[in-house]
């Protein structure tokens, strides 16, 4: 089905539970035995193509809990481009308002270890998005925003936006890179990996580094750390801990992303703190018993079903 941007000037009256921005890659994912030496070569035991993305898959998982989402992103004018909307239009992920460049789609190649689910990402980014590219007056009407910081600029501007209208701004960042810092105090939510909360805070434990945070970020802190579960911070609701469930990992990539729109799903229901941790931590554990970003992302009936059986969680 032929796909283009939309043309400039048309009006959007549609409702979203959640409009995203950040990188849309494609993910090709390879399962191996064990991580190769350097100059070696291995055969892989399986390949996976999927989209890619922490935003874009963090819009699949609302979709799929029953939410409506809609993706801000730009792709390139190729069949890699027209993977990705394809397949985000299959989850009913909203795509009207992704832009079409002449740069590349951003590819992301990986590796992921059978057994351990241990995986290494290799991502190839020449496209951006610019505060240029974000007409304010196209945009929907939507409850939350959900950025990246990838395009650090246009994520200011539409975090700026949603303070205008006074809806709250959920912000993932899972490594060190460019700074992000400068968007902190516009953020509401701020759900971080302790891959990145530790450096940059220069701190030995979550608990320090969300003390350091809360200087940065006057919202909602919460730091995920993988099998030792994930720590939060609100002033309605104090300190929040959330336990990671066991399960048989197949491969931990998009497990953050998912554990993001999980986490947006409890916000929009109003939960407290530490019962959207909790299922955003179920829903990232099935996430983790597939391969690539998205082939595990359960619906609303499996984690609950997931969360009211006997369930092992790490101690």
């Amino acid at each position: 089905m032929p796909w283009k941007a939309l043309p400039e000037g048309s009006k959007l009256k549609v409702s979203f539970d959640c409009l995203g921005l950040g990188i849309a890659p494609i993910d090709i994912l390879y399962q191996i035995g064990a991580f190769p030496k350097p100059g070696s070569k291995i055969d892989a035991l399986d390949i996976t193509i999927q989209g890619g993305g922490p935003i874009p898959t963090a819009m699949v998982t609302l979709s799929r809990l029953g939410m409506k989402a809609a993706l801000l992103a730009a792709v390139g004018g190729d069949l890699f481009g027209q993977f990705v909307i394809d397949q985000l239009r299959r989850e009913k992920v909203d795509t009207s308002h992704i832009i079409i460049k002449k740069k590349p789609t951003a590819v992301a190649c990986g590796w992921f270890e059978k057994g351990s689910g241990r995986r290494t990402i290799a991502l190839n980014l020449k496209i951006k998005i610019s505060p240029g590219d974000i007409n304010l007056a196209r945009l929907p009407h939507m409850k939350m925003i959900h950025l990246d910081g990838r395009d650090l600029n246009a994520c200011m501007k539409l975090a700026r936006y949603a303070k205008k209208i006074k809806i709250p701004v959920v912000f993932d960042i899972g490594s060190i890179r460019n700074d992000v810092s400068p968007i902190f105090p516009l953020v509401d939510h701020l759900v971080c990996s302790s891959d990145y909360a530790l450096p940059f805070t220069q701190t030995k434990t979550i608990l320090d580094s969300i003390s350091r945070l809360r200087r940065l970020c006057p919202g909602t802190i919460v730091v995920t750390a993988g099998i030792d579960g994930s720590i939060g911070y609100s002033r309605h609701d104090g300190l929040a801990f959330a336990r990671a469930y066991k399960v048989k990992t197949v491969d931990t990539t998009g497990a953050g992303d998912v554990y993001h729109g999980a986490y947006i799903y409890g916000l929009l229901k109003n939960w407290p703190l530490e019962k959207r941790m909790q299922f955003a931590s179920a829903a990232a554990a099935l996430k983790c018993t597939r391969p690539g970003g998205r082939l595990g992302i359960p619906d609303l009936k499996q984690v609950k079903k997931f969360m009211g059986g006997r369930r092992t969680l790490y101690a």
